[in-house]
């Protein structure tokens, strides 16, 4: 019964299949496969090659409509290939004998036929190699996507394994048919673990060798809390699996006593609890009482699970089913984010030496006003049917704040005049998560509402790391001294203007972090669903003096180890208690 160990992203525990798949387009996972299945995937490869068989007569039929017998030669060359004998012989060889996964076997030959004419030079020589291999890539490309089609018509829930932690892994099938997540590399705090965490499934990440340890369909048993990841679990472990499950339900009744209760301290200091919203989707996923509104709705994901960019009216119609969902609770609706890391198919963006640093956020939408004015129209008809708040992010300037103001206004004297119902007053916001906010913070606090914090781009921008490139994920360190620091004079600034501020970030999902954010003057926070009870909790557990220390230790620690140890220290309480059974009453209010 191995077990490998890696690193922790989300915690929990799961038991079931592994369910392996490719990290990104364009790479090939290998995993074993059991002896007694390597029938069923030679027969997968003769089904893959079938399909390309189909595939490639039916272009050929196209082009010799269109074109002539010439133009489709290329076709019948290609179908020839697929039936040549002794590369068919060679790939199942290769699966009979490594017991390996059909699309490895195959990437092994396109392999095979690059190396040989490696060393010879020409274009023609390349064009040659590069035809002989086309054929065999779309039959590798065949079993992947025919894998992921036969998955997502399956109702069975599963462990996902992949070489790494990208949001395509996180999103392979519906959420609610995944048991939890492992990959071979990977860092805590990529694009990808922050997905898992908000979808609530528990994440292992780093866990050497992974690959080529697992079979297809193999029992794992997955403790995100210790990232140990159990093969083939005995009946001992399977015990203890399920003894810890008996005690996650038991404490999730004592969290459960205090979801719908005010989320405020015993001596009456509230901080208000909010839900980030990846999609609208996300409505239907959690009971919206838990919650004291949306303090971070997505929008980017409206765009990106289309072909084509959505319409004003598209827009308002699912932001009006976020406001009447929420039944009167404040809606915060950030303004479409794409650039860097987050692209839409339908829009070609420009190559750049530095995403993470260039046209991005409110860059893009206030040089394209045409994006801007679509979804503020849209967004702006929406308060006629509860509280919308819109909020900016990639700020870093006074000047970008006046210029969306303008555009803003204008467009809310367009609506007026063609007659729609428009709130009287509409909150504008700004995200604090470009360094030059916090140094003029005074300033911008003069022409905003609110402002929330994206903890998981300040981080990075304060420690110039690149959360998302493995050689230096390890650098990025939310609890860094300079990281608290900062944030601390953010809500301190915040509060003594009177301003409302929240942290919608990563850090905010941690129950500790969230009281010493209490602590330090913000009066909200924005997570995952999964992690409102405990804050709730933790908050009507602890009287403001307490949270007000918890912030001054982090300030005063002088390293990470420090704050880590503090909020650790923190956590033991506040699970001792629940554990205790300790149940706030309905005094708080």
């Amino acid at each position: 019964m191995p077990s490998i160990k890696g690193i922790p992203v989300a915690p929990g525990l799961a038991l079931g299949k592994v369910h392996i798949i490719r990290a990104k387009p364009g790479t090939v996972a290998q995993w074993s496969i059991p002896e007694d299945a390597v029938d069923a995937e030679v027969a997968r490869l003769g089904a893959a090659l079938d399909a390309a068989r189909e595939l490639l007569n039916r272009q050929r039929e196209i082009v010799l409509r269109s074109g002539g017998e010439q133009e489709a030669g290329i076709f019948a060359v290609h179908l020839a290939i697929l039936d040549d004998p002794s590369a068919v012989s060679q790939v199942e060889k290769r699966l009979r004998e490594d017991r390996v996964n059909a699309e490895w076997a195959v990437q092994a030959l396109v392999d095979s036929l690059y190396q040989q004419f490696k060393g010879l030079e020409g274009d023609s020589v390349r064009r040659y190699a590069e035809d002989l291999s086309e054929p065999w890539v779309m039959v590798r490309d065949l079993l992947g996507t025919r894998d992921a089609e036969e998955v997502s018509a399956s109702e069975e829930k599963v462990v996902l394994a992949a070489a790494d932690l990208t949001p395509q892994v996180v999103t392979f099938i519906e959420r609610n048919r995944i048991l939890a997540v492992l990959t071979e590399t990977g860092g805590r705090f990529s694009h990808g673990a922050v997905l898992a965490r908000s979808f609530g499934f528990p994440t292992v990440v780093a866990l050497p060798n992974l690959m080529a340890r697992l079979e297809q369909d193999m029992e794992v048993l997955v403790d995100g809390d210790r990232a140990l990841v159990t093969l083939r679990p005995d009946r001992d472990a399977v015990d203890e699996f399920i003894e810890g499950q008996r005690q996650k339900i038991a404490r999730q009744g004592v969290l459960a006593t205090v979801s719908g209760m005010p989320s405020v301290t015993p001596d009456g200091h509230p901080l208000g609890v909010h839900v980030n919203l990846e999609s609208v989707r996300d409505i239907e996923s959690f009971d919206v009482k838990i919650c004291d509104g949306v303090g971070l709705l997505r929008t980017e994901f409206l765009y990106m699970e289309r072909t084509q960019f959505p319409t004003e009216e598209d827009q308002y119609r699912l932001y009006r089913r976020v406001v009447d969902a929420m039944d009167g609770r404040p809606v915060v609706l950030r303004v479409l984010d794409i650039g860097g890391d987050k692209q839409l198919p339908y829009l070609q963006m420009p190559k750049e030496n530095n995403p993470a640093l260039g046209w991005r956020g409110i860059r893009v939408m206030v040089e394209w006003q045409d994006l801007l004015r679509v979804q503020l129209r849209a967004a702006l008809r929406a308060t006629a049917h509860g509280e919308v708040r819109i909020l900016l992010p990639m700020i870093s300037s006074v000047e970008q704040i006046k210029r969306v103001a303008e555009i803003m206004n204008r467009v809310r004297e367009q609506l007026v005049s063609q007659g729609y119902e428009i709130s009287q007053r509409v909150m504008l916001g700004v995200m604090i998560e470009v360094p030059s906010t916090v140094w003029v913070l005074p300033e911008i606090l003069q022409l905003v509402d609110f402002v929330s914090v994206g903890t998981n781009d300040l981080v990075q921008y304060l420690l110039a790391v690149d959360r998302d490139n493995s050689r230096v994920s390890e650098l990025y360190d939310p609890f860094h001294p300079a990281v608290v620091r900062v944030l601390s004079r953010i809500g301190s600034v915040c509060a003594e203007a009177g301003v409302p501020s929240s942290v919608c970030g990563e850090l905010a999902s941690d129950q500790a972090a969230a009281l010493s954010l209490l602590g330090m003057g913000f009066t909200s926070i924005s997570a995952a669903p999964n992690f409102l009870p405990e804050i709730r909790y933790a908050v009507r557990t602890t009287p403001i003096a307490q949270a007000r220390q918890l912030a001054q230790d982090l300030v005063e620690a002088k390293t990470s180890k420090g704050v880590r140890q503090r909020l650790a220290q923190e956590r033991r309480r506040l699970y001792q208690a629940v554990k205790g059974g300790n149940t706030p009453t309905e005094g708080a209010s």
